[in-house]
């Protein structure tokens, strides 16, 4: 059994399927001991609608994942993600004192871009810094110690609705966990499938999950952009359902075992089996057919995100490509598609930069919950909450906050 104060454990909460990984911390490295999913019963658009249901699918994901890694869970890092969530970019700017920047000055400006007007139901959940300006010379990443009159500060800050979280908070306590930290999921995704070189050179994380289909622009070694769509894969199976007149589970299992999303990279000659409603036979169609199906929603979802990166001035600034993460990413013909629609080199995302149960992890299913951990191994030591605690995001605000303090 792992020591409990190495153990870090990341809570996928999918609009599909919750996801446990426990990773232990051994000579610095994150070893993956520990795995649990279960199909999620209880969210919509990755918000949760039902409380029961989300507590019981995250207790079983989580017994999956003790009786792996023999151990007991009792903290976990929890993803955020939805429609709700809003990234943006916000600028500050302080005088210095004594014409040394020292790490306080580095709080002082970050409080400073971090003063922006915020709706009553609305918090924020990251503060992210991005680049800092001396004097005018900008792309500095550490300022303590250098001299200077004047220090600006630009950070990407992400917003989301306060019972969102509040509900994910309350659907770990009641399955019997503390809440570490919640962490945007695309940001959890990037710890795991970016290179240190993609983050410099400027690349985007697409994941294409169940409910939502999450987008993190990376450029300069800093997160640029975020943004959250309601369209994923769910209304892809929903498609096949409806097109193929077939029950949704069904549908689901074809997409899974037959789906490309691109018609030209199907045979004419593949036949595929059809289970029908109502206790009528099932017919065998053309796997085209299927494809033609799943084709123009997938390019729908990827037109959207290409659109808002370009609306948003960054698609030049991606060279680097685009990377796939999420359980719609392994569909058959899918970064083909991608790379018709941006014109960039695009792979599909797997975990890495961790030990011990690689071959497990390795897929793009598992990268937010990987990710998870990871931002968890880098962010150990802050305090817990619990959900009844009064300004649940002004302590998540304040941790980031010290962390960067640290950080710098």
């Amino acid at each position: 059994m792992g020591k409990k104060d190495s153990l870090v454990v990341g809570l996928d909460i999918g609009t599909t399927k919750i996801c446990t990984v426990v990773g232990e911390i051994v000579d610095g490295q994150v070893q993956i001991i520990g795995l649990g999913t279960h199909p999620s019963k209880g969210l919509r658009k990755g918000v949760v609608v039902n409380i029961e249901s989300t507590v019981q699918s995250i207790k079983k994901a989580v017994e999956e994942a003790e009786l792996m890694a023999d151990c007991h869970i009792t903290s976990v890092y929890a993803g955020i993600a939805g429609g709700h969530i809003k990234g943006i970019n916000s600028h500050g700017i302080i005088a210095i004192k004594n014409k040394e920047i020292t790490s306080n000055d580095v709080r002082r400006v970050i409080d400073a871009a971090s003063a922006v007007a915020i709706p009553m139901d609305r918090e924020i959940i990251h503060v992210l810094p991005q680049e800092f300006i001396v004097d005018g010379q900008d792309g500095i990443r550490d300022p303590v110690g250098m001299s200077g009159i004047r220090l600006e500060g630009k950070v990407h800050i992400v917003t989301g609705a306060i019972t969102s979280a509040q509900n994910i908070i309350k659907c770990a306590n009641r399955a019997g966990l503390d809440v570490a930290d919640i962490v945007l999921e695309q940001l959890g995704s990037s710890e795991a499938v970016l290179t240190p070189e993609e983050k410099e050179l400027g690349a985007a994380i697409i994941d294409i999950g169940g409910g939502t289909t999450d987008l993190v622009i990376f450029s300069n070694g800093s997160i640029k952009h975020t943004a959250v769509f309601s369209l994923a894969g769910n209304h892809i199976t929903h498609d096949i359902s409806i097109g193929l007149r077939t029950p949704l589970e069904e549908a689901e299992k074809i997409k899974i075992r037959y789906g490309c999303a691109l018609t030209s990279m199907v045979r004419k000659d593949e036949t595929i089996e059809v289970p029908s409603v109502g206790g009528r036979r099932p017919r065998v169609l053309s796997r085209q057919t299927l494809a033609e199906i799943i084709e123009p929603r997938v390019e729908e979802i990827l037109t959207l995100v290409h659109e808002e990166v370009v609306r948003m001035g960054y698609a030049n600034l991606i060279p680097a490509g685009v990377i796939l993460t999420g359980g719609s990413a392994i569909l058959e013909g899918v970064p083909e598609l991608t790379e018709q629609i941006f014109n960039l080199p695009v792979r599909r995302g797997v975990p890495t930069g961790i030990g011990g149960l690689v071959d497990l992890v390795s897929s793009p299913i598992y990268a937010t919950g990987v990710g998870l951990v990871l931002y968890g191994s880098r962010n150990r030591g802050k305090s817990r909450f619990r959900v009844g605690e009064e300004n649940i995001f002004s302590k998540v605000t304040h941790r980031m906050r010290e962390w960067i303090g640290e950080f710098f």
